[in-house]
Formats: structure tokens, sequence, C-alpha cells
């Protein structure tokens, strides 16, 4: 069994399928490590959680030829978006542009695809590479790296070597921990239900941000009368929904947002998951760097992560690709600390932002909901911070 490799990816998922994708005609040979079975790879079941994707995502995607593997009736169109305060009617707008930065006529702020056929896209597009060696329904156990090379042992037993490891594994990576790289993690004390709602009225396309007392809701419009449903409450009340039979939960979402979709009912199962954010003090050791969640794992407010994800690996490539290119080690400790400045620039002012963002609009003190509302109205108010808003969408 061969066991040297010009770079070990961790992680099967679309972090680290898309990196591979990149590098296709590098030339590198590419070990793939990931504990699910190509037939849990090939058919990922639906978990719930529908991606927003950003234009810029889109390009990277399509020059990836994952796009590409996408059902036209399975890419859904975000129009608008508006987020409202607890009870108030008062709204914050995020209007469609006509053009993105380039002047360019565009007509959707984002899109939305799910997560569960993404996931199978990057698989599938990762099929048509020649230089990709499996090593599936395998996890790593140990890692390690010295200046020369770094290492992994796997579950059972084998131990595989190359010039760069690359973590793609999850927030909660084993990797980076056993690399010694420290990350902040910021554990919500949430949980996340995700399911979807058909609904009478049409939703027009429209992305709802709904900040109540005690809960978020979060409606993303993926066909006029059907809409994912996220909620994002205390993990001690959880049961409180989760308890509720099918149609009083959808009726409880209708009354949540005053009927304004007209008559709901459940047609999807509810999945949960707890809510964690994870930022990495730096995103590369000795020989190793963090992609994906493994770097950055977001709050799901703003909807960066995935976005965040394929930047991540968009920026290391290019470090590779251009590493390679020149005859040069691609696990410099240089290239590596280049990636952590560059892609740091991207995750930390919206990391932060965004836990800043969630610490205020989850307080329910009578001075947070003043301030919220405040934020809102003023927010309304400044048509420069709403341009820089859409532009981290339309690119």
């Amino acid at each position: 069994m061969r066991t040297e490799f010009d770079l070990i990816v961790v992680g099967a998922g679309p972090s680290g399928l898309s990196l591979c994708r990149a590098l296709a005609d590098s030339g590198l040979d590419i070990a793939v490590i990931d504990p699910h079975s190509a037939e849990e790879l090939s058919n990922p079941p639906f978990d719930g959680r529908e991606i927003a994707l950003t234009h810029p995502s889109k390009h990277i995607l399509e020059n990836l030829g994952i796009w590409q593997g996408f059902a036209e009736d399975e890419i859904y169109f975000l129009r608008e978006a508006k987020v409202v305060n607890g009870d108030s009617p008062y709204q914050l707008h995020f209007a469609l542009p006509p053009t993105d930065s380039k002047k360019r006529p565009i007509d959707t702020l984002g899109y939305l695809v799910s997560n569960h056929n993404i996931r199978r896209a990057a698989y599938a597009a990762a099929q048509k590479q020649h230089n990709l060696h499996w090593f599936l329904q395998e996890k790593v156990v140990h890692s390690t790296s010295d200046a020369q090379r770094a290492s992994v042992t796997l579950s059972n037993g084998t131990q595989l070597h190359a010039p760069l490891l690359v973590a793609a594994d999850s927030r909660l990576s084993s990797v980076r921990r056993q690399m010694g790289i420290v990350c902040d993690m910021h554990d919500f004390g949430r949980t996340v239900l995700v399911f979807r709602l058909e609904h009478s009225i049409s939703n027009d396309h429209t992305a709802f941000e709904c900040f109540f007392y005690g809960s978020t809701l979060a409606l993303l419009p993926l066909t006029d009368h059907i809409t994912n449903c996220v909620i994002t409450i205390d993990s001690r009340k959880v049961h409180t929904l989760t308890s509720l039979a099918p149609q009083a939960l959808a009726d409880h979402v209708a009354a949540q947002v005053q009927h304004r979709f007209g008559e709901m009912r459940l047609i999807s199962e509810v999945c949960d998951y707890p809510l964690m954010g994870t930022h990495a003090r730096r995103f590369h050791a000795t020989r190793c760097a963090l992609i994906g969640d493994a770097a950055c794992g977001m709050h799901p407010v703003t909807a960066h992560g995935y976005n965040l994800g394929l930047q991540s690996q968009e920026i290391l490539a290019r470090l590779i690709l251009r590493q390679h290119g020149q005859g040069k080690d691609i696990g410099a400790d240089n290239m590596l600390a280049a990636y952590t400045r560059q892609h740091q620039r991207n995750t930390l002012p919206l990391y932060h932002g965004t836990n800043l963002i969630v610490k205020l609009f989850t307080r329910e003190t009578p001075i947070a909901k003043v301030v919220r509302g405040g934020v809102l109205r003023v927010s309304n108010k400044l048509p420069f911070l709403k341009t820089i808003i859409t532009r981290q969408l339309t690119g």
C-alpha cells in the first residue's frame, strides 16, 4: 500500500474536496481521508441545512466543476432580505441592487443550495480526477509533523506521510487539536432546529431574520411556497418545540410571523444541531493548514460560514500552486504563514462582528431591546453600510 504522498487532506466534505478540485491539474498526488463510505459520500442524507452562497462562491464552485452538478430545480434564489426585531413591524430591508461591483446586471442577492446536494456534487466532481487516493471509512487517530514532513496514523494502523497536511475535518477538528493549534470556542448554549415548511402565500424569494425574545427565527426562501425554517433556541427550552406535533410546530412558526405566509405545513423531518462558534488563533502549524470549519466555524446568523470555507481553500490552493509551479516546498512555513495572514483578514472581522450581533440581539434586558430597535433604524438610514453588506453577497 502506498504511504507517501504530496498532500494529505483530512475530510471529504465540501471544503476538503473543493481544495482537491482546485489542485486537479497540479500533478500533486493527494491522499483523502474520511470516516464515511463511498456510498455515504455519493448519496448523503438530507440534513435540513440550506447553504447561502454568494456570487463569488458560485464562481468558485463553477470553476471547480461542482456547481454544474446541481440540478436547476435545486438552486434557489435569494432576491431580498429583511430583519425584524421582536414584535416590531419595523424592518431593516436589503433590496436587490441592479448590478454587482463590476456593474454587471444581477437578478439575485445570492443562492440557496441544500447542504446534502453540495456534498454530493463535490464528491461526484472529485471522482473525475486521477490524482486522488481515497482512504475511506478511516479516521485519523494521530497526526504529527517535523521540519521534513507531516504524518498521520489511521484507525487501521496505516501511517501516511506528505510534505503538507490539510485539516478539513469540522469545527471540532481532531487534527487541529493534535497539531497543537489553539482555538477559541464559543458555546452559545443554544440549539438550532431546521426544517421545511410549505405555505399558502408566496415568500417572494425574500429571507427574513426575526430576532424574537428567547429565540431567533430565520426563514430562507426556496420555492415560492416552500421555506426553510431555522430556529435557534436556548438548549434548555428546545423540548418545548421538539415535543410539538408536526402541525403544531408549523402553527407556532406561522403565529410568530403573524401569518404573513398564510397557512403553513411541515413537509420535512426536523433536524437539530448544537450551536458553537470556533476560530483558530492561527490557521497553520508546522506542515499543516486548516481550511473550512476547522479554521473558522461561524454562527449561522450572517450565513457566511460556508463562503468563508470556500475562500480558505481558494487562498491555500493558489499559494500551493504558485509554490509548486516554482519548484518550492508546498509545506514551507512562510507559505503557510502567508495563508494565515490572508485568510484571517476575511474571518476575524466577520467572526467577531457576528458574535457581537448575536450577543446584542439575543439579550432580553429592557436596554438591549431599545438598542436593538435603534440599531435597525440607524442601519436602514445608512445606505453605505447596506451597500457593504450586499457587496459581500454579490461580489
